[in-house]
């Protein structure tokens, strides 16, 4: 191979390393917040509402069921407005930080809920859900 084609090689790498670690680090930092919503509003979670964790949970499965290529034709018009393009790396970033977050945050769920059910002792903070602990209360003058 010619030098040329070990400079684009490298380019290309470092590229897929950028489009890679973005995209992760996003769906980090969207995934955690998700899990623990997911985990607080499950039945039998301080902040139970399981409407909301069915909905919930039915849209991060519907984006986990959905192929990449069928997500990334479906995201063109939203890569558009965030990047101002459709491609290049930051353009693929938009569609695989969407993608990645649902998984994530299946797995930091079930990492919490396995974690929760050793290390807590419910009996002991039942309380927790009987003084509605994060139920929003306004004072009554």
């Amino acid at each position: 191979m010619s030098p040329i084609m070990y400079e684009r090689l490298w380019e290309a790498c470092l590229d897929t390393l950028l489009m890679v670690g973005a995209s992760g680090l996003i769906a980090l930092v969207a995934g955690i917040p998700l899990a623990v919503l997911l985990v607080l509003t499950s039945p039998g979670g301080v902040l139970e509402a399981p409407r909301f964790n069915r909905i919930a949970g039915g849209i991060v499965n519907a984006f986990r069921a959905t192929p990449f290529i069928v997500l990334l034709v479906a995201l063109i018009p939203l890569t558009r407005l965030i990047t101002g393009t459709t491609i290049g790396i930051w353009a693929a970033v938009v569609p695989l930080s969407i993608s990645a977050t649902p998984f994530f945050a299946r797995i930091a769920e079930g990492a919490a809920k396995r974690e929760i059910e050793r290390t807590l002792p419910f009996e002991q903070i039942g309380w927790l859900k009987d003084v509605r602990f994060g139920a929003l209360r306004v004072p009554v003058e």
